[in-house]
């Protein structure tokens, strides 16, 4: 398995780096064949340090603050290949020194070379930067999975726990092949689908999901939970509360429609208000 986990020098990278390890130890050390992580050394916007009409004497500051920033940036380096060297698997670091504005298509284009890209939710406003453009970058460009921490929370030693917020469509398939890796090792996979009839009616694809995840996987149970007007979002936080989930896996960005719990707006909303660990895929 091949890892790539975003890194910007602030105090996130040990939550990321936290469940980077959580990864490796549900799938084994030995099946990691490296781990890159991807530093993202943000250069200052022109227009945000000097006004345009300074003229040359702005270009001359805007050199200095970028020098600045890439010697900023060698400490930050250092120190970053250091910590992933504690993993004792194959690493390196990847360097992006570029304008805020470039760096999400940069990022999507490097996580196309992982098998899993490892960041945090963004959309919460805690710091200066939430990274929220780069997150829908790699999502919706790289072809890739994505695996979203909760910023500041605490990884869990394994993921043993997977709830599947399943949809039958594209992105919730793709959502769970990316996530296979980690299904395959997990104790306990529950798959929860969402029904507005008064019946029930039992959603064929869900159970034949179960039985092809049977067939990689231990424990996997499929549990439909009534929609009424409630809250979409809420209903899947609780049901991952409910079988102690400790991974969520669920398409991301699909079309609107009413019965589209896990896509459209929810996807923003899920991302925004889980405390527990988020794998999507588009």
């Amino acid at each position: 398995m091949d890892l790539m986990v975003h890194l910007d020098g602030t105090p996130e990278d040990e939550v990321r780096l936290g469940h980077v390890a959580a990864v490796i130890a549900t799938v084994g050390a030995g099946k990691v064949a490296r781990l890159t992580g991807l530093f993202t050394n943000a250069l200052p916007e022109f227009a945000t340090v000097m006004p345009i009409e300074a003229g040359a004497a702005a270009v001359s500051v805007v050199a200095d603050i970028e020098d600045q920033v890439r010697r900023e940036g060698d400490v930050i380096e250092q120190k970053l290949r250091e910590r992933l060297g504690r993993f004792g698997v194959p690493h390196e670091v990847r360097r992006l020194d570029a304008r805020p504005a470039a760096l999400a298509r940069l990022a999507a284009r490097q996580a196309r070379w992982a098998d899993l890209f490892i960041a945090t939710c963004p959309y919460r406003g805690d710091g200066d930067q939430d990274w929220g453009d780069l997150i829908e970058a790699v999502l919706m460009e790289s072809g890739r999975g994505i695996l979203l921490a909760p910023p500041g929370a605490t990884a869990p030693d394994r993921f043993e726990r997977i709830l599947i917020g399943w949809r039958d469509c594209r992105q919730a398939t793709r959502a769970v092949a990316e996530a296979l890796p980690l299904i395959a090792e997990a104790r306990e996979t529950t798959i929860v689908y969402a029904f507005a009839r008064e019946d029930g009616e039992t959603d064929r694809s869900a159970e034949d999901l179960a039985a092809h995840l049977s067939r990689h996987a231990g424990r996997v149970e499929v549990r439909p939970v009534k929609l009424d007007a409630g809250d979409a979002t809420a209903a899947l936080l609780d049901e991952s509360e409910r079988v102690g989930a400790n991974l969520i896996v669920m398409g991301g960005y699909g079309q609107s429609r009413w019965l589209e719990w896990f896509m459209g707006g929810t996807t923003r909303d899920v991302i925004t208000r889980t405390d527990r660990a988020l794998l999507l895929a588009h």
